[in-house]
């Protein structure tokens, strides 16, 4: 058996694993993404600078095609890592098995162009069990996972990108907007007004304890429904915006002194 190269993404759980598997595997760690989108206009290669779409990394006019680079803070790994693949026979990516890891794997073989065969690898845990597991049923990189990660990457790059300088121009600098974040501060707004213009209304029912006849005795509590053969109104009658009752509400209203009364007669 040949000599193996093991890449996860943390160092951390490169030495764990590094103790489960022994002799003929190195096992190494990649330090997450080895490419992505730049992230500034020095990361832009110098023939596509002019280009209308290099401030976003994503041309447009391609399908949307995404411009990765490399990052100068993982040049030196990726030098390392491709020594490393030229002393081995085989090339195990055990990135985490999410749309992330997934897409660590795929850039991976994107930038090393192993020469040697390459599998993937998966576990939940990081056991002795569940590694040699991984190393029975091994994979290839999902390319679903890949392009989900890879959609994801690319909105959340032209939303952010478009729609926060926006914030910092209209509204205050250092603000952000996200394909997340501005969706869901938007329901929280909107039901934040809902709050506030939100008019209390106050109604009254009657709930009262009864105690049955006979030998049998007990107790059960009853809930006045109707009052002349009208409903009884509850919350769901009244507009929250005028605390008044709703205009088609054809139910009967208690206010306090009709509900002491009602209880009066049931005594």
């Amino acid at each position: 058996m040949g000599k193996a190269l093991v890449i996860v993404e943390s160092p951390t759980k490169a030495r764990t694993i590094e103790k489960y598997l022994g002799k003929g595997f190195v096992v190494t760690a990649s330090y997450g993404h080895v490419r992505d989108l730049p992230n500034n206009a020095a990361e832009i290669p110098e023939q596509v600078k002019k280009e209308k779409w290099s401030r976003l990394g994503i041309n447009i006019d391609a399908d949307f095609e995404p411009l990765y680079i490399i990052p100068d803070s993982k040049k030196k790994r990726v030098s390392e890592l491709k020594k490393l693949i030229k002393e081995v026979d085989e090339v195990l990516l055990a990135t985490d098995e999410d749309r992330e890891g997934e897409s660590i794997s795929w850039h991976l073989l994107e930038v090393l162009k192993p020469k040697v065969p390459v599998k993937r690898l998966v576990f939940h845990e990081i056991t002795k069990e569940a590694i040699q597991e991984s190393l029975n049923s091994p994979r290839q990189v999902d390319d679903n996972l890949v392009r989900a990660q890879e959609t994801r990457r690319i909105i959340d790059r032209l939303f952010g990108y478009s729609v926060s300088p926006i914030l910092w121009k209209k509204m205050a600098p250092r603000l952000s907007a996200g394909r997340v974040q501005s969706v869901a501060l938007r329901l929280l707004v909107e039901r934040e007004r809902e709050r506030i213009a939100f008019h209390p209304a106050t109604f009254w029912d009657l709930k009262a304890n009864f105690k049955k006849e006979g030998a049998a005795g007990g107790e059960f509590e009853a809930e006045l429904t109707h009052v002349d053969n009208k409903r009884v109104a509850s919350g769901k009658d009244f507009d929250p915006n005028t605390g008044k009752l709703k205009d088609k509400a054809d139910v009967a209203l208690l206010d306090q002194g009709k509900a002491q009364a009602l209880l009066a007669a049931l005594k």
